[in-house]
């Protein structure tokens, strides 16, 4: 499939160490990540670690760093469904819980392959259908190239002009920022041509202005809050205020332009969880 560009905002997720490889629940419109030949220079430089090398990089196991060791050795191209996962698929952790993929139908994954990205340290920036194969390599990891030592540098400007270039000329060319710090980092705020809008997800015991960003919930609730862009099929940022998963409320009194504060009474994580299956 070719890259399509679209006509309103962007939002950007983490990625996820845990990895579920198994098939999707349907076949879908694969497509190809667009910094593909970034990746395999990455790629060159990352299958040529020793096992030592990556235990001690990526502070891993004995068992860990062989698997990844195995995974970056197998790395194989082209890409196809026979040798490689979607992205949306694949990842597993706490903000792939609140997405929770493998449920959407597949107009839900059309909105989504549009209005959402996935930073990467291997693949710099994924569409939720682009096909990736299995690997560990954080953003932050120190890991020397031709162009410095560590991924931020090897990654420069690219992820951001990337994004930068899908959103010129858009309606509405907000990029909502729902990643970790530091993956965001890579698309070097400083240096982007509008600022982006951030949400922060806090959860409060007595009173909503006593909200604290707690870790687990707040990478659940930004996935869900991809899963309600696709779902809901918010094209404006604005429309994300409208958010009410799971509790969460917008709190304008504790919000600035850029950065938007959604707030709940605290929950247990078990209810956190039910709620998010149901789509509460």
């Amino acid at each position: 499939m070719e890259y399509r560009s679209v006509t309103d905002m962007l939002a950007v997720l983490s990625p996820a160490k845990n990895l579920d490889l198994s098939p999707g629940p349907f076949r879908v419109a694969a497509t190809v990540p667009v910094l593909m030949q970034e990746t395999v220079a990455l790629m060159q430089v990352s299958r040529r670690l020793s096992q030592t090398k990556i235990r001690t990089l990526m502070k891993l196991s004995p068992d860990l760093a062989k698997l990844n060791y195995d995974r970056f050795r197998s790395f194989q191209l082209p890409f196809s469904v026979e040798n490689a996962t979607p992205a949306a698929f694949a990842f597993n952790g706490d903000v792939y819980r609140g997405l929770s993929a493998r449920t959407l139908d597949l107009a839900d994954l059309d909105w989504a392959q549009d209005h959402v990205r996935i930073l990467s340290g291997l693949y710099g920036v994924l569409r939720p259908l682009d096909l990736m194969q299995a690997y560990r390599l954080e953003m932050g990891t120190k890991l020397a190239t031709r162009r410095g030592t560590n991924l931020y540098q090897f990654w420069g400007d690219r992820v951001r002009t990337a994004t930068e270039t899908l959103l010129a000329g858009h309606d509405d060319p907000t990029l909502v920022n729902l990643a970790s710090a530091e993956y965001f980092k890579v698309l070097q705020e400083k240096h982007m041509l509008r600022s982006p809008v951030t949400c922060v997800f806090e959860d409060w015991k007595t009173r909503p202005d006593e909200g604290k960003v707690i870790s687990f919930m707040a990478k659940v609730a930004r996935g869900m809050m991809a899963r309600y862009i696709a779902t809901q099929r918010v094209d404006r940022a604005e429309g994300l205020k409208d958010f009410k998963e799971s509790r969460y409320r917008f709190d304008q009194q504790r919000s600035t332009e850029h950065r938007w504060v959604f707030v709940r009474k605290f929950v247990p994580v078990g209810e956190l969880l039910r709620d998010g299956e149901r789509g509460i």
